[in-house]
Parts: structure tokens; sequence; C-alpha cells
């Protein structure tokens, strides 16, 4: 679980804004899912929806009323310790200064994720940014990153989309982050 908001990122500039996502920015969070290949992107009811109904499993980057960042993630019910990162996206602008580690961070620090134990996505294989985010989060975490296909090519996908890898970061709590700072 995490309580402290002290993590060794890299400070970001007073401009940026961490919120949860509002129904209004629907809009706003598909064109940047759209500016972001290679997201899958979702249906805009989807992306609605996310904001909406799961707003407090997710995060939007503010900077001067734009939005520049989003992580999208849920508790899965069958695993209610872990949380899912769903999707994460950054517009050019915001990457390379940690904005996506940042906004995890800051999401397994509401209280909604309270009890979390680990982390969980699913990445292809080619998608080398976001396993450098993940590689980044468990060695910042002090934390270990397990890999394994979780949907394949030919079984779940028939052919037409890269296996998903299943990625776990564990454990991910408070504690173990608090030791890593020192």
């Amino acid at each position: 679980m995490f309580q402290n908001r002290e993590f060794n990122v890299p400070s970001l500039s007073a401009d940026v804004r961490f919120r949860p996502p509002r129904s209004k920015d629907g809009p706003a969070v598909t064109t940047l899912i759209a500016a972001c290949p290679p997201l899958d992107r979702n249906s805009r009811y989807c992306n609605l929806l996310q904001c909406e109904h799961f707003a407090d499993h997710c995060i939007v980057a503010e900077n001067s009323q734009r939005i520049m960042g989003w992580v999208s993630g849920y508790r899965p019910p069958s695993n209610p310790d872990a949380f899912f990162v769903w999707q994460v996206a950054v517009a050019t602008e915001g990457r390379g200064r940690r904005l996506a580690n940042r906004m995890i961070t800051e999401l397994l620090l509401r209280p909604a994720q309270r009890g979390v134990t680990h982390l969980l996505t699913t990445v292809t294989d080619d998608n080398q940014a976001s396993w450098a985010l993940f590689r980044s989060l468990a060695r910042d975490w002090g934390a270990t990153l397990e890999r394994s296909a979780l949907f394949e090519r030919n079984i779940h996908f028939a052919g037409t989309h890269n296996t998903e890898y299943l990625a776990v970061i564990r454990p991910a709590s408070s504690e173990k982050i608090q030791n890593k700072r020192g």
C-alpha cells in the first residue's frame, strides 16, 4: 500500500497538475491516445466511461488547462490486492520528464488504491517505451518485474494483434518505496 508522497523522481515544473479525470475530459483523452502510437485506441465512449466511472483509478496531468498525460487503470475484482495499469499516454512535450512514472505513483497514493501490494499491466514485446517505464518503476521501488505471455497473438487475437505480456511489479508497497528513499 502506498502512503508517502515523497518519491525520488525529478521535479516537474510547477505548471503541471495531477488530478482525477472528469467526463468532459473524454474527448481530450481520446485525442491524446490517438497521438501516442502504438497505443490501442479505445472508443470515445470507453474513454468517457473511464473518466466518469473509474476516475479514482485514472489520472490526468494538466499543463495550462491542456491534458498532456493520461493513465487509466483499475483494481481487478478477482485480484483486489493488485492495481492494473490499462493505458499510459504522454504528449510529446511531456516526454523525457518521467511524467508517466509520476502519474502512476500519484495514482497509487490515492485512498482508492489502499491495500495494493502489486502492479499489473500488459505490454507488447515491441513497446520499448512501456517496458522502460515499468522497469524504471520496479527499480525506483526496489521491486521485481516479472514477465510472462498472457494474451497470445494466435490464440487470443486470431493473429491480428501482437502477444500481450503480463508485467507484474512486486512488492509495490509504501514501506518498500520508503526504504528505497533512504
